[in-house]
């Protein structure tokens, strides 16, 4: 299918809208006729520029984000995880934070929106880190047999997870940058 050229500010647009709309009625309820009718749009524009809902909603999530990991390099493992941290303040990691929430559980069931999530969020995400890392194991700061490594993206999610399901609290800023000292570092001998 060919895609119309939209421009940057209509593109943000439609993706703020899905976003929105997913907040407001989750997953399974979305359509893209809702986002065509708050948009005013038509839903065959939808389809020609994204194919299906789940690209869509992955879309809307990869261009809500601050900034790509991949572009982080502050010459220090620890600098670079910080740095990550410090791209979405606490109200925006709340939300987010929300909206995944509701995501991964509409993945069970939907296995278009796992791939599309996969593909175009969660890929480039473990791309970013796993620079990080390699980064870290060229300037001596990690060792290349270090047994954590394989883990670095099991305990950030974990923190993620943990925080809401033990304290019933958000994450912030302030708790991530706490447990990368006292977790994630010293798990990997930093």
């Amino acid at each position: 299918m060919a895609r119309t050229r939209l421009t940057p500010e209509r593109e943000s647009e439609l993706y703020g809208t899905t976003l929105d709309l997913l907040r407001e009625v989750g997953y399974d309820a979305l359509t893209m006729d809702a986002v065509a009718a708050r948009t005013h749009s038509s839903k065959a524009t939808l389809y020609r520029q994204w194919g299906s809902k789940p690209e869509l909603v992955a879309r809307a999530l990869r261009h809500n984000k601050p900034a790509d990991v991949a572009q982080i390099d502050t010459g220090s493992l620890r600098g670079d995880f910080l740095a990550m941290v410090s791209m979405a303040d606490d109200c925006q990691m709340e939300r987010d934070a929300a909206l995944m929430r509701g995501l991964f559980h509409a993945v069970h069931d939907n296995p278009d929106l796992f791939q599309a999530l996969r593909d175009l969020l969660i890929e480039p995400e473990l791309n970013g880190l796993g620079l990080f890392v390699h980064r870290a194991v060229e300037r001596g700061e990690i060792s290349a047999d270090q047994p954590a490594l394989q883990y670095v993206t099991h305990m950030l999610v974990g923190a993620f997870v943990a925080r809401q399901l033990v304290e019933d609290r958000p994450v912030d800023q302030a708790f991530l940058r706490d447990y990368i000292d006292a977790v994630l570092l010293p798990a990997l001998g930093v």
